[in-house]
Parts: structure tokens; C-alpha cells; sequence
């Protein structure tokens, strides 16, 4: 009972991370066999991501075999360091600055998806609005009073919270109910909801590269438990034959 209490105590920092704020999480339906969706994840990061977030678990060519993306056209769209091509991704961002400018120096984001799960990060990239109070003008619902502009507002416009009102305990309160662009974004609703799923899919990627190998090679290691058991059995009999 000890250790169960333990073990329970020692889960309760997950737990209360994977809560957030207690608005409730999109599905994020990414799929990491689209190749497609990977290319296009890569380059909204490299291009909106990565001034400030670097990746520096991956390496750039590794990114480009397994995104199936040509190394010419990886080193001339997506390297801005004027680094090679075999190099980690580390941007040019120094922490001190980060600091400065933000409040706290930019995370790394290699291992995101896998700390904070797909659903909060695609929910939380669909969750700004506009807010003067803050000091980069944007607010955050899955994320209150976050330190990060909203950098994907040029494709998805200004946004705003969408709010009705609701009777509680027999008292009229304003409910929060979504988040709605003004369409002066470079994108319509549902082509930015895509654009942040691919930015998703790509970040999933980025936490466990091998993750479709890894599955595919459980298969096997299953169905091989499932034949060593049946010889296995097989085997006991005939020990325990004269036994019995």
C-alpha cells in the first residue's frame, strides 16, 4: 500500500500538467504516415517556429530522409543558420535574450508533443485571442497570460473570443464558447486548422522519430511471444508427461 501511495504521488505533476488550464482539448487527428502533412508541418516550424524555438535533438538530414524531403531543396528552404545540412538544428537565438524579451528563454521543442501530448499543443495553437492587456496584445485560453506572441496570426487573422450567455445557478454568465477570426488572415478557418494539425504532426515526429518502426516491430515481437508460447506450452507438456 506504501508503494502504491507513492507511486500515486509521484504521478499527481503529470496529471495536473495534462489538466492545463481545464479547457477542454481538441482532438488532433494527425496521422505520421502522411508525408504531405510532415512537409508541410516542417516547414510552418522552420519558418514560424524556429526563430525562436530550436529542435537541437534533431539534425537536418535526418529530418529530410525521413520527411522525404531532397537535401538541396531542405538546405535552400529550410537551413536559415547557414549551418550544413548534417548539423543539429540549433537556432541563433541566445538564451539571455530570450530572456529578456520574453520573460524566460524559449523551450526547446524537440520532445514537446510527448511532454505536453498532441491535443494540448493543437488546441493550444487554435486557442488565442486578442487581448491589449498583455504585453505582445494576445492572451491564451489553454495557456493564461502566456509569454509567446501569437505568430501564426497572419494566416489565421486576428482572433477574438466568442462568448454567449448561459444561466448558472440561476444567474445570466458570459461563456466562453470558441475563438473566431476577423478574415484578415491569409487562410480560411479550416485551412488554418490544417496548416496547425500538419505543425502537429511534424512536432509528434520530431518527439519519437522511429515511432512507426517501433510500432511496426512490435507486431512482430507479438506475434513471435504468440508462437514461443504455443512450442513453449507444447514443451511443458511433453516435460510433464510421465509427471502426471
Amino acid at each position: 500500500m506504501k508503494r502504491l501511495l507513492i507511486a500515486l504521488l509521484a504521478l499527481i505533476p503529470t496529471i495536473a500538467l495534462a489538466a492545463g488550464s481545464g479547457v477542454k482539448l481538441d482532438k488532433a487527428n494527425y496521422d505520421l504516415h502522411d508525408k504531405a502533412s510532415l512537409q508541410s508541418g516542417a516547414a510552418l516550424f522552420m519558418n514560424y517556429c524556429f526563430a525562436c524555438h530550436s529542435t537541437q535533438y534533431q539534425r537536418y538530414n535526418r529530418v529530410a530522409e525521413d520527411l522525404s524531403i531532397p537535401l538541396d531543396l531542405m538546405q535552400e528552404n529550410l537551413i536559415f543558420t547557414g549551418v550544413k545540412v548534417g548539423q543539429l538544428m540549433e537556432n541563433a537565438m541566445q538564451a539571455d535574450d530570450a530572456a529578456a524579451w520574453f520573460g524566460a528563454p524559449a523551450p526547446d521543442l524537440t520532445l514537446v508533443a510527448r511532454v505536453r501530448g498532441a491535443d494540448w499543443i493543437y488546441t493550444y495553437l487554435r486557442s488565442f485571442y486578442a487581448d491589449e492587456t498583455r504585453p505582445f496584445g494576445v492572451n491564451n485560453l489553454v495557456f493564461p497570460s502566456v509569454g509567446m506572441p501569437h505568430v501564426l496570426e497572419e494566416l489565421q487573422g486576428v482572433p477574438s473570443i466568442k462568448e454567449e450567455l448561459r444561466m448558472i445557478d440561476g444567474e445570466e454568465h458570459a461563456v466562453v464558447t470558441g475563438i473566431e477570426s476577423d478574415g484578415s488572415g491569409e487562410m480560411s478557418a479550416d485551412e488554418y486548422d490544417q496548416a496547425v494539425l500538419d505543425l502537429v504532426n511534424f512536432l509528434v515526429y520530431s518527439g519519437e522519430p522511429i515511432q512507426l518502426e517501433r510500432k511496426r516491430l512490435g507486431y512482430w515481437v507479438m506475434g513471435f511471444l504468440a508462437i514461443f508460447f504455443v512450442f513453449s506450452y507444447l514443451l511443458k507438456k511433453e516435460y510433464w508427461r510421465d509427471v502426471h
